[in-house]
């Protein structure tokens, strides 16, 4: 198999079957679950400083609580993000369809926090922590997916870049770069139909490798050298196509406008590859986002 090191930016290189060095992909593997998980941080973080602290109460006894409050607790959030946000609710919808006991595990444990005093009422970051569980419990699968599961994560980052390069190319780029900012979890919270179909094509692609498990081999040079060489022909240049595929900081650095635009000439370009090539490297990111 394939191995990645990680360097503070992420995967740094990956070491094909026969040890020889291929491209760094750091790049829009599962970016937008990691700027959505990034989020829990911030989110759970403002949710707990505004939170009033719980009254002192009589010490009891440890042991999970009774069934009936945290059941009490499980519907209360169940309707809060039912209430707020319906495109959310879809998503929660399915994975307690396709994944039961992880939806039962998600939730219980919202439950008890809930019950602990944490305020639960941000469902944007409830989204977060879910997605951020579901990917490291069973993110690996989504690399085994039939071909259209798998392809259509990366179809929804490209309408996340574009919708991102008509607010402000800085968050394109933040975003390229599965970089997290306040800036970023406000559109976030604007754009939340696109944040829930991110969410839900990483679970379908979950669902689709459980029942199809396809094993597919690492990428090798020649599916990175195509890649390179047909974004060459769409206009980008040696320095764009080493700050995408390589993870190299360009000196000059590129405009964030025109980052944005190398951004997506790099998903439209892979989606244009012979099938096998783009599944390779399709699967090899998801792979290395489960595993980092």
């Amino acid at each position: 198999m394939s191995d990645a090191y990680h360097g503070d930016d992420g995967p740094v290189l990956v070491r094909g079957f026969e040890g020889q060095d291929i491209l760094r992909l750091a790049l829009l593997s599962f970016a937008a679950v990691i700027a959505v998980a990034l989020a829990i941080g911030f989110f759970m973080d403002a949710g707990q400083q505004a939170a009033t602290p719980p009254p002192p109460s009589t010490p009891a006894a440890a042991g999970p609580p009774p069934p009936e409050p945290l059941m009490l607790a499980r519907q209360s959030i169940e309707r809060e993000i039912a209430t707020k946000a319906p495109d959310y609710a879809v998503f929660f919808a399915r994975l307690r369809a396709t994944l039961p006991s992880e939806y039962d595990s998600i939730l219980d444990g919202f439950a008890k926090e809930a019950l602990d005093g944490k305020d639960l009422t941000n469902v944007d970051a409830l989204l977060s922590e879910a997605v951020r569980d579901l990917r490291v419990s069973n993110g690996i699968l989504a690399a085994k997916a039939d071909g259209p599961a798998l392809a259509h994560i990366f179809d929804i980052q490209l309408r996340m870049m574009q919708a991102l390069a008509a607010s402000d190319p800085k968050l394109c780029v933040d975003f390229l770069y599965g970089g997290a900012s306040q800036a970023f979890f406000a559109f976030s919270a604007s754009h939340r139909p696109l944040v829930a179909d991110m969410a839900i094509a990483g679970l379908e692609a979950i669902g689709s490798g459980r029942v199809n498990g396809v094993e597919r081999d690492a990428p090798s040079d020649s599916d990175f050298n195509a890649l390179s060489s047909a974004m060459k022909a769409q206009g980008v240049n040696d320095a764009e196509v080493a700050a995408i595929l390589d993870g190299k900081t360009p000196n000059p650095p590129i405009p964030d406008a025109r980052m944005c635009t190398v951004g997506q000439i790099y998903l439209k370009t892979l989606g244009g590859l012979p099938e096998q090539a783009r599944l390779r490297i399709y699967a090899l990111a998801v792979s290395l986002m489960a595993r980092s």
